[in-house]
C-alpha cells in the first residue's frame, strides 16, 4: 500500500490537540545499522553517531541574496542593523546582538498538543553565515535517540536567541545521560523563544484574518505560497508510519515544510521589524497606529507619541482619530490638558461612536479637575450620559461613576 492512501485510511484516526498520541510503545533499536541510509543519503542527510546510537541531520545553504515570498533573506541584516541604530525598547528588538547570533527554530511534534508523550521528532534551524543562511534539521530516527539528537543541536545552536511562531511552550523531554552538554542544557532550554513572532503578528493582523497561522500569514502578508506542501497536521502520521516502516519517503515532505516554516520565520521577522521600525513604505494607516498603540502599551511614551503623531500628519481619517484619542491619554499623563482636550474633543465630534462615549467622559473630567469649567463638565457628562443610552451601552461600573459625577456637578453649579 502506497503512502499516500495509508495516510489516507489512517486520517480518521487522528485525534488534534490531545497528547495521547505518541510512539513510546514502540521499542528503541539500539544499532549502528541505517535502514535506507541510501535514500537519506541522497537527499543529503547525514548521521551523526554517538554512544552507538544516531540521529539524522540534513544542512542546506542559501544565498542572501535568494528571495522567500516578497523579501531577499539577506535583509535580515538591514532588519538588525536598523534595531541597532533604534533608541527605544521593543520585545523584538535586536538592539546589542549581530545578525549571526539569531536562530530561526521550529520544531515538529507527535502531537498537536502538549503534555507527557508529545515527542519532537525534528528539530529545525536556520542561521546567517557570513554571506549564506544556513539552515539545519536534526531528525529522531526513532524513539530513545534523543541522546544524539540534543547532543548534535546543543552543539550548534545559542538557545538564548531563539526566534519562533510558537505561542505556547515547548515540550522539551528529560533526557537522563552521563553527556555534560545535554545535561547541563537539556533543563534550561527556554519554554517561549526570545522573539515570538507570534504575538507580533496577532497584534498587527488578527482584526484582517480568521487566523493569525503562519501559513495565513505566509500568503497574505509575505506574499509566499506553498504548492504541493504535507499540512501540519499529517507530520505526526508521517512519522509514525517512518518509525514503523522505517521508508524515510514521507519524511522527506515533511522536512520540506518544517524548511518552508523555518525561512517565513526569516523575511517575517523582516517584516515586523520593518512595522515596527517605520521602515516598510507600504505600511498601511491602520498598521501604523497599532504600531503606535503597541508602544503605548509597552509603556515607550516617546515612541508611541512619535508613531502616532507621525500618523496624524499624514491620515485624515478613521486612523487618525484613533490615534489622537491614544495619545490624549498620554499628553494627559505628561499634564498637556489643552491638546489632550482638543483631541478628545475631536474625537466626540467626529470619531467612531465606540470611541465617542470615552471622550465625552474624559473631557467631562478634564474639565471639572483640570480646568474648573463645570458647567462644560455637565455638559460633556450629560452627552457621555445619552450615548450610553443611545448605543444600549450595559456597563454598571460607567452607568455609577456618570451618575455621581452629574450630581456632584449640579451641585457645584447650584452653589
Amino acid at each position: 500500500m502506497s503512502l499516500k492512501n495509508k495516510l489516507n485510511r489512517m486520517k480518521n484516526h487522528i485525534v488534534r490537540d490531545k497528547p495521547d498520541q505518541h510512539v513510546e510503545h514502540l521499542e528503541p533499536v539500539v544499532r549502528m545499522e541505517i535502514p535506507f541510509l541510501e535514500t537519506w543519503t541522497s537527499h543529503g542527510v547525514k548521521p551523526y553517531y554517538l554512544d552507538e546510537d544516531y540521529c539524522l541531520i540534513l544542512e542546506k545553504t542559501y544565498k542572501l541574496s535568494d528571495y522567500h515570498g516578497k523579501y531577499r533573506l539577506g535583509q535580515i541584516k538591514d532588519a538588525v542593523d536598523a534595531w541597532n541604530q533604534f533608541e527605544g525598547t521593543h520585545p523584538l528588538s535586536a538592539k546589542g546582538l549581530a545578525v549571526e547570533d539569531l536562530f530561526f527554530f521550529d520544531t515538529e511534534t507527535t502531537g498537536l498538543g502538549g503534555g507527557t508523550g508529545n515527542t519532537i521528532f525534528l528539530l529545525g534551524y536556520a542561521k546567517v553565515k557570513g554571506d549564506q543562511l544556513i539552515l539545519r534539521q536534526h531528525i529522531l530516527p526513532r524513539p530513545g535517540s534523543e541522546i544524539p539528537l540534543y547532543h548534535s543541536f546543543l552543539e550548534k545552536v545559542d538557545y538564548n536567541t531563539l526566534v519562533t511562531y510558537n505561542g505556547k511552550a515547548f515540550d522539551w523531554p528529560q533526557v537522563k545521560t552521563r553527556h555534560t552538554l545535554i545535561r547541563e542544557h537539556v533543563p534550561k532550554l527556554p519554554s517561549f523563544g526570545h522573539f515570538d513572532l507570534f504575538h507580533g503578528s496577532r497584534r498587527l493582523w488578527k482584526s484582517k484574518m480568521d487566523s493569525v497561522k503562519l501559513s495565513n500569514v505566509e500568503k497574505e502578508i509575505l506574499d509566499f505560497h506553498r504548492t504541493d506542501d504535507v499540512p501540519g497536521y499529517l507530520a505526526p502520521m508521517i512519522y509514525f508510519d517512518f518509525v514503523e516502516r522505517k521508508d524515510p519517503e514521507g519524511m522527506f515532505k515533511v522536512l520540506l515544510h518544517n524548511e518552508l516554516d523555518i525561512l517565513s520565520l526569516v523575511v517575517l521577522y523582516v517584516h515586523l521589524s520593518f512595522q515596527i521600525l517605520g521602515i516598510d513604505s507600504t505600511q498601511s494607516s491602520d498598521e501604523k497606529l497599532l504600531v503606535g498603540k503597541w508602544f503605548d502599551y509597552l509603556g515607550d511614551k516617546e515612541q508611541a507619541v512619535k508613531k502616532l503623531e507621525q500618523l496624524i500628519s499624514e491620515s485624515a481619517g478613521p486612523e487618525s482619530l484613533a490615534a489622537k484619542h491614544t495619545l490624549a491619554f498620554q499628553y494627559k499623563r505628561l499634564k498637556n490638558y489643552s491638546t489632550a482636550y482638543d483631541y478628545w474633543n475631536e474625537v466626540r465630534e467626529t470619531g467612531p461612536e465606540d470611541l465617542r462615549l470615552e471622550a465625552c467622559i474624559e473631557l467631562a473630567k478634564l474639565s471639572e479637575h483640570q480646568f474648573k469649567r463645570y458647567d462644560k463638565a455637565l455638559m460633556f457628562s450629560e452627552k457621555a450620559y445619552e450615548e450610553m443610552k443611545e448605543r444600549a451601552v450595559s456597563n454598571e461600573k460607567v452607568s455609577y461613576d456618570l451618575e455621581k459625577r452629574l450630581e456632584r456637578l449640579e451641585r457645584k453649579l447650584a452653589k
